[in-house]
């Protein structure tokens, strides 16, 4: 049985993730733990906790961070809609998040659960004030799936940036340096050939299930932004293939491990990562300004492209059955 800690800004794509891991056999998810993101932290407690009472799971629920560490927070709800799931009016849900704040939950359980995988949904916050209060956890984590970051394209919030790291790039960087072993899983995968296709959006419908209904129609507003973002057509969710590929590494199809900064002094690049894809960081022209990032050594694994049918007939099996 593996164990899974989730950090999430749930919103729409967040649901999905959420309910894979939820569903997954095998695995036991030990908590879900909300910063602000996408929604506020408030509205992200009520939709993480209403995602799990959707699979009809008790995993406990604990509120983290209100706001990135040194800025203002920055929402995306012209994406997911006020609510983050589309403003469906979801009722609330049947029990409240638990009274220990998020950081602390961490620390606790990455201390009690050594060897958990933790899967990042969101803003880094929570992560970066958990590494700070405590350094030694990122050695007790055997694996820390991010989603987040832009290695080799364009961003979903500025030419630069994917959301998730821009949002809190001080957070991010401390993530990146922590010595956390980072499998970074960045927007591109989650564009080409891993969109939900219409025909395919209707054979997850067809499926009959509440967990099925859910993911679809919380996801409404979401395809909308894609197609004004993008002009492309479809079903975009890049919180659930960085959550396939925590439920199975082999799903990313192509692999390779550099350092990555995180930009957080310029205004026109806030949050890019910047991938050392040549290595070349070494060089007497990069040294300087890769220093902090060189003496800290911590290697990232970038994940750059996607078994996408391998993701999209995980994420199906996972909508296609009943929950407990």
């Amino acid at each position: 049985m593996r164990t899974f800690l989730i950090d999430t800004d749930t919103a729409s794509d967040d649901a999905v993730a959420i309910i894979m891991a939820l569903s997954a056999p095998g695995v036991r998810v030990c908590a879900l733990t909300t910063v602000a993101g996408n929604v506020g932290l408030e509205q992200a407690t009520r939709n993480a906790l209403y995602t799990a009472q959707i699979c009809r799971s008790d995993a406990p629920v604990f509120q983290g961070a209100a706001g990135p560490l040194t800025r203002t927070h920055e929402d995306a709800h012209w994406f997911h809609g006020r609510d983050g799931l589309s403003d469906r009016n979801y009722p609330a849900p049947r029990r409240a998040a638990e009274k220990e704040h998020a950081v602390d939950a961490i620390i606790r359980l990455i201390h009690a659960e050594p060897g958990l995988t933790l899967v990042t949904l969101g803003p880094l916050t929570n992560i970066a004030l958990a590494v700070a209060r405590d350094p030694s956890i990122a050695a007790k984590v055997s694996r820390c799936v991010a989603m987040g970051g832009a290695p080799c394209c364009e961003g979903n919030v500025t030419p630069a940036a994917e959301y998730n790291i821009w949002v809190d790039p001080e957070a991010a960087r401390m993530v990146f340096r922590s010595g956390l072993p980072v499998e970074m899983v960045g927007w591109q995968v989650s564009r080409g050939d891993s969109v939900l296709s219409q025909a395919e959006i209707a054979e997850i419908l067809a499926l009959g299930t509440d967990k099925a209904r859910f993911a679809i129609e919380c996801n409404e507003r979401a395809q909308q932004a894609y197609f004004t973002q993008t002009g492309e057509s479809g079903l975009s969710l890049a919180d659930p293939t960085a959550m396939a590929v925590a439920l199975d590494r082999n799903l990313g199809a192509s692999w390779s491990r550099h350092l990555v900064e995180v930009e957080c002094a310029s205004e026109l690049t806030r949050g890019m990562t910047i991938v050392d894809r040549l290595n070349v960081t070494h060089d007497a022209s990069n040294k300087a300004a890769w220093k902090r990032a060189l003496d800290a050594g911590v290697m990232t694994n970038v994940c750059w492209t996607l078994d996408c049918a391998g993701f999209k007939a995980m994420m199906r099996k996972a909508l296609a059955s009943s929950s407990p």
